[in-house]
Order: structure tokens, then C-alpha cells, then sequence
């Protein structure tokens, strides 16, 4: 099926500016994923050692929140990491 770009940059323009953000988050995944390679921040984490401790009460009450998501970027400032 093939899609005009002007239906998709409609689409963007009607989001709001941290809708937007997840868009291009999105579709910058997409464009990678087509190259049929990983993200370089994904590859950094498939080199971590992996954490098998259980979630935290806190973990598993925000699981299971009715909140919502963030994005990567927010969950990072809060944390103050700058790259992984």
C-alpha cells in the first residue's frame, strides 16, 4: 500500500509537540530497523550484564499505572544519565 508523504506529514503536523517527539523516535527505530541494524544505544545495552534482581514494589506499582508511559529521553533527564 503505498502512502503519500503528504498524508504522513499531515499526520505529524496534527500532534502535539511530545507526540511529535515519540513520531520521530519512532520512525528514526523504523528507518534502522529496515537497515536491518540495531541502534548503536541498543547495542550498548545488549552489552550490559544483565539484571536479574527482582522489580521493586515501586517497579511494579508503575507497571501497572494507569498513567501512561515516558519517553526514554524524559526517564533519562530524571535521572540525569546524558548517554548510556
Amino acid at each position: 500500500m503505498a502512502i503519500r508523504k503528504e498524508d504522513l506529514y499531515k499526520m505529524v503536523e496534527s500532534l502535539n509537540d511530545e507526540d511529535k517527539k515519540a513520531a520521530f523516535d519512532f520512525m528514526e527505530f523504523l528507518i534502522e530497523r529496515s537497515k536491518n541494524k540495531k541502534p548503536e544505544s541498543w547495542q550498548k545495552i545488549d552489552e550490559l550484564e544483565r539484571d536479574n534482581d527482582p522489580l521493586t514494589e515501586e517497579e511494579l506499582e508503575q507497571l501497572e499505572s494507569k498513567d501512561g508511559y515516558i519517553s526514554g529521553e524524559d526517564g533519562m533527564s530524571t535521572l540525569n544519565w546524558t548517554n548510556l
